[in-house]
C-alpha cells in the first residue's frame, strides 16, 4: 500500500507499507511552489491520495498556463504599424517611386536630400560601407560609357551624396532640423506637383496616381516626424 502525504506546502513525503501496514520505504522531497499548489488544491487534508487529485483543478491549471502563454506572445508579437522606422521605409520607398515616375512635373533634385534625411540608418549603413562605394564605383563605370535615362541617374545621384555627405550634414538625421528641412522638401514637392497637375481630379487620373499617392505618402511622414 503506497501513501503520499503533503506535511508542508513545499514537502512531499511517499510512504511504501507491507500487508501488515508495516513501513517498507519513505521518500521525502522538496517540491517547488507551483507544484505544491496544484497538490493542495487537489485535497484539503494533509494526507491524500495521488488518483484522488480533482480533474478540475488540473484543468483550471492548465487554463492558467495558457493564458500566460497567450498575454505573453501578444506582447511580443505586437508591433506598432506607425513606428519611426516603418515611416522611414514608407518615405523611402515612395522617394523611389517619385524618382522613377513619369506623371509628375515636380523637380526631381529636390528628392535626393529627402530621400538621405528620411532613409532607414541600415540602408544609410549600406550606401557608406564597402559595397555601397562599390556600387557608386560600377555605377559610375557604366555611366561614362553608356547613357542612362535621368530618371534612373536620380538613385546614382542619391547614392553619391550619402557616401561623400560629411558628418555634420548626416548628423541631422533624427533631428528637429533635418525633421523640418524634410518637411520643407515635402510641402513644396506637393504644391508643385498639385499646382502642375491643373486640378485634384487630374492629380489622380491614371497617368499620375502613383506619383499623388508618392507625394501625399512623403508629405504625411515628413508630417509625422514633427509631431
Amino acid at each position: 500500500m503506497a501513501s503520499l502525504c503533503l506535511s508542508s506546502p513545499s514537502v512531499l513525503s511517499l510512504r511504501l507499507r507491507n500487508r501488515n501496514n508495516r513501513p517498507v520505504l519513505s521518500l521525502t522531497s522538496r517540491l517547488r511552489s507551483p507544484e505544491a499548489s496544484v497538490l493542495r488544491c487537489g485535497s484539503s487534508s494533509a494526507c491524500f491520495n495521488p488518483l484522488r487529485v480533482s480533474v478540475d483543478c488540473l484543468r483550471m491549471a492548465t487554463m492558467r498556463v495558457e493564458k500566460r502563454g497567450r498575454r505573453g506572445s501578444s506582447v511580443v508579437c505586437y508591433a506598432a504599424p506607425l513606428s519611426p522606422r516603418n515611416l522611414q521605409w514608407i518615405s523611402t520607398f515612395s522617394s523611389i517611386v517619385l524618382m522613377l515616375s513619369k506623371g509628375t512635373g515636380i523637380q526631381k533634385s529636390f528628392l535626393v536630400p529627402l530621400f538621405a534625411l528620411q532613409a532607414p540608418a541600415n540602408i544609410i549603413s549600406w550606401m557608406k560601407g564597402e559595397y555601397g562605394i562599390w556600387a557608386a564605383f560600377m555605377a559610375l563605370l557604366v555611366r561614362l560609357f553608356f547613357f542612362i535615362p535621368g530618371e534612373l541617374e536620380l538613385p546614382f545621384v542619391a547614392l553619391l551624396l550619402v557616401i561623400v555627405a560629411p558628418y555634420q550634414v548626416m548628423n541631422l538625421r533624427g533631428k528637429q532640423e533635418g525633421v523640418i528641412i524634410a518637411l520643407a522638401i515635402a510641402g513644396f514637392l506637393a504644391f508643385q506637383h498639385f499646382s502642375r497637375a491643373g486640378s485634384l481630379q487630374k492629380a489622380f487620373d491614371q497617368g499620375s496616381i502613383l506619383a499623388t499617392l508618392g507625394i501625399i505618402c512623403v508629405t504625411v511622414v515628413s508630417f509625422l516626424f514633427l509631431m
